[in-house]
């Protein structure tokens, strides 16, 4: 029994097999743009679509962050727009706010990005931040970062198992 996640994942890998060679990099760069398939997800369909893996890393890594990056600025406007006016003592904090409120306290942005991956798609990790008031420009550097590493890791993951398995 097929999940809807694996079903995204096997219509991208079929969308990149169907597009001309040089429009194939497109097609990952817009399956990096989807929440829980990201950058590192996109990278390895392309990878193992036949996308030369430099490629394919960069067009998941791109189509991840010009997403993530979208949702920062739409999210910070957002908070901006809500929180006008309001004292920071009007405002509750939902368990889970307050959860991600600690982790950040904890962590920081350099760990809630490079860690958030393990457990929420970037696109979430990144509008919380902005949520939680943190700068932009800070959210994105860390952001690309986390979307650089996680990308390069799976990349060399998926690149490993075509030599592992098919010898190329």
């Amino acid at each position: 029994m097929s999940s809807p996640l694996a079903d995204l994942i096997a219509g991208f890998q079929d969308l990149v097999a169907q597009l001309p060679g040089p429009l194939q990099p497109l097609g990952v760069m817009v399956a990096g743009a989807v929440p829980f398939i990201e950058g590192e997800g996109a990278a390895a369909i392309g990878v193992l679509g036949g996308v030369t893996p430099i490629v394919a890393a960069v067009a998941g890594a791109t189509g991840n962050f010009v997403c993530v990056t979208l949702l920062v600025l739409l999210g910070a406007g957002v908070r901006t727009a809500v929180t006008a006016g309001r004292s920071k003592t009007a405002r509750e904090l939902s368990p889970r706010r307050q959860k991600f409120q600690r982790a950040l306290s904890r962590y920081g942005v350099p760990g809630v990005s490079l860690l958030g991956p393990l457990l929420l798609p970037t696109h979430f990790t990144a509008v919380m931040l902005a949520g939680a008031g943190v700068a932009r420009g800070r959210i994105l550097a860390w952001q690309a970062v986390a979307i650089a590493g996680w990308t390069t890791v799976f990349t060399l993951l998926a690149t490993g198992v075509l030599s592992a398995v098919w010898g190329r």
